[in-house]
């Protein structure tokens, strides 16, 4: 049986938009039934990226393989990508099956709109007009547009902006049930709590260049020493224990938290020192999370 080829093979992938670099020979690699998250500061090329992968703008340098088939000027995106780049374009006269009736009209659609609806969580607004959605709900109609043909690649752009905690949980159910029946998806975000949920590799640009490639773990790997919050029933013991313990020095606060800089294997031996001492620990946690400290240090040092 042939290999199944992978949804997205990029290599050395250049786009310039006159005589600013927008993508610096760029790599990608997504195999079907993979979330791969897309990340970076404003302006480091995500919506470059994605627009490449939907056929609306084309490389300048490179090689881009989507479906197994090679995409260039003269041959467009094939069948069977679908999602949307800066928000999903929406009739707002018009209501949300409506949408979706005419969108399927248009090309051969393998799932009706109430299905469509259904899966996104909006079949109770489905006959309201878009006009009056939340960007939330315009999100989701979106995501339900793109689910009409089925597609094997999934490209969406922020599809969790907007949305209250109801309604990402349900959207991440529905990405999670695609990719396990096979469909690759690749989603921007800004929310590393997303990435964290949803990924199982991510890519982060800055400044058009790719700094980190590979596993959310091995992301989480690359955040260094953190600072973490201890919240104990003796604050002072607490404080007096890390600055006893080799690789931690304190964090000057406000407020009766202990906050503390090191390595896991340091705050481990506080944790040990505390314990022995008979200090409760009632709360322990980075400030900022393990992803986004990764992220921060990743894209603040990139050499530019």
């Amino acid at each position: 049986m042939a290999a199944i080829p992978p949804a997205v093979r990029a290599r050395g992938i250049i786009k310039t938009f006159g005589e600013v670099l927008a993508l610096d020979h760029i790599d990608l690699f997504v195999p079907g039934g993979q979330v791969h998250g897309l990340v970076g500061p404003n302006g480091a090329g995500k919506t470059t990226l994605l627009g490449l992968l939907l056929g609306l703008t084309v490389a300048d340098g490179g090689r881009l393989e989507i479906l197994g088939a090679p995409v260039g000027r003269t041959l467009a995106v094939p069948d069977g990508v679908a999602g949307f780049v800066d928000g999903p374009g929406l009739y707002p006269s018009l209501t949300a099956r409506q949408n979706l009736t005419a969108l399927a009209s248009l090309r051969e659609s393998a799932v009706d709109a109430s299905e469509a609806l259904e899966q996104v969580g909006l079949t109770d607004v489905a006959d309201d007009r878009v006009r009056g959605f939340s960007l939330g709900m315009r999100q989701r109609l979106g995501l339900a547009a793109a689910l009409l043909t089925r597609p094997r690649l999934l490209v969406l752009d922020e599809p969790a902006n907007g949305l209250d905690p109801a309604g990402k949980r349900h959207v991440h159910r529905v990405i999670s049930a695609l990719a396990a029946d096979g469909t690759a998806v690749v989603l921007s975000s800004h929310r590393m709590d997303d990435l964290a949920a949803l990924c199982s590799e991510v890519t982060i640009l800055a400044t058009g260049r790719a700094v980190f490639s590979g596993p959310v773990s091995k992301l989480a790997a690359e955040s260094g020493d953190l600072d973490y919050r201890l919240v104990t029933t003796d604050p002072d013991a607490a404080r007096e224990h890390a600055a006893q313990t080799p690789g931690l020095r304190l964090v000057p606060g406000k407020n009766t938290d202990v906050v503390v800089h090191g390595s896991t294997p340091s705050l481990d031996e506080l944790i040990a020192r505390l314990v022995t001492a008979g200090v409760a620990l009632r709360e322990l946690g980075p400030v900022v999370p393990p992803l986004e400290a990764a992220f921060l240090r990743l894209t603040e040092t990139d050499p530019s």
